[in-house]
């Protein structure tokens, strides 16, 4: 019987932790779905060991750029960059390949990032974090990968996401007009800042505290660079402030407390890496372009992400927020 077209199938764990267990040489391993979203999170155990194995989605992530963040992340862990890097299994190979009912889906076996999320991290994490993103960059900028990755550019996070996303706006049309103000705004205040000068290569672009964990040596890790591509890298800077926009809006920290904590973490970072004053102004503009890229894709993944929340309550709250953040005294350095 032929199987009917299939845009999302979830793969057995079971049969998964045999899979790996075979392929990785484990030899009492254990395997439970941990997350089933835009890809497929699994952890898994061996003998007091942990490791996370990510199932893509070809819909999502193509072959080639799977193979571009595993090249990335393997120089990050060869530049002694804390990230959980991928496995190899027993011949070598670090990228896993099954025939699910859509078709082929790639996965690859992570280590285990030790540890747990601080939403709120200390001073000492604060500069921890600045630190090691420091580090990141350094190893980043200027780097030219041998496999294609997302370019975060004007066409990429503002000019494709307005335009998918403009039919959600139909019954929104003064929704719509903010957040194409708002796109035209930070497209003219950025160009003013000469981003020619900015330091550019390859950044995490979701460097928020729920991609990273500290072990109790305070000892970070850094996952999920799914998102990462091509662009500024202040754009890294830029998406932990918006973390800590967030916690203020939010009241679970003052304003004051909030600039506080960013300067700890700033100043931890230049220690190790330049930064100019130009770059920490765009922030609010590269700010907004993170946003709108968000609405891009939240309608590049509804059936399988979105659907669940992205109507027109959520539309209006969210222009509003992007609103709010344009004109924040949390990103008037």
């Amino acid at each position: 019987m032929t199987i009917f077209p299939t845009q999302y199938s979830t793969l057995s764990a079971s049969a998964l932790g045999e899979y790996i267990g075979e392929k990785y040489g484990l030899t009492d391993c254990s395997c439970q779905l941990l997350v089933r979203n835009v890809s497929d999170i699994y952890i898994l155990k061996d003998r007091g060991t942990q490791y996370i194995f990510k199932i893509y989605r070809d819909a999502h992530r193509k072959l080639d750029e799977i193979r571009g963040e595993v090249e990335l992340l393997q120089l990050l862990k060869k530049n002694k960059v804390s990230v959980a890097a991928p496995i190899p299994d027993k011949t070598g190979d670090i990228i896993q390949q099954f025939h699910a009912a859509e078709g082929i889906r790639n996965g690859v076996l992570f280590d285990y990032a030790k540890g747990k999320v601080f939403i709120q991290p200390n001073d000492k994490q604060l500069a921890i974090i600045g630190r090691e993103l420091a580090a990141m960059h350094n190893v980043t900028a200027d780097l030219v990968l041998s496999y294609p990755r997302i370019t975060y550019d004007k066409y990429t996070t503002l000019e494709r996401p307005l335009m998918i996303i403009a039919h959600r706006f139909a019954e929104l049309p003064e929704e719509y007009a903010i957040l194409k103000k708002l796109a035209a705004c930070a497209e003219k205040a950025l160009d003013d800042l000469d981003p020619a000068t900015f330091s550019y290569g390859y950044c995490h672009y979701d460097f928020m505290p729920k991609n990273f964990h500290f072990d109790e040596a305070d000892r970070l890790t850094i996952f999920d660079f799914d998102w990462a591509g091509l662009g500024y890298l202040a754009n890294d800077l830029m998406v932990f402030f918006v973390q800590y926009f967030f916690l203020v809006h939010y009241k679970l920290v003052t304003l004051e407390e909030a600039h506080r904590c960013l300067h700890v973490f700033l100043l931890a970072y230049h220690r190790h890496r330049p930064i100019s004053s130009p770059e920490l102004k765009a922030i609010p503009h590269l700010g907004v372009m993170f946003f709108i890229y968000g609405f891009g894709f939240y309608e590049d993944n509804f059936d399988d992400f979105s659907n669940t929340f992205l109507g027109p309550k959520f539309i209006r709250e969210r222009v509003q927020f992007i609103r709010q953040w344009a004109d924040s005294p949390l990103i008037s350095l």
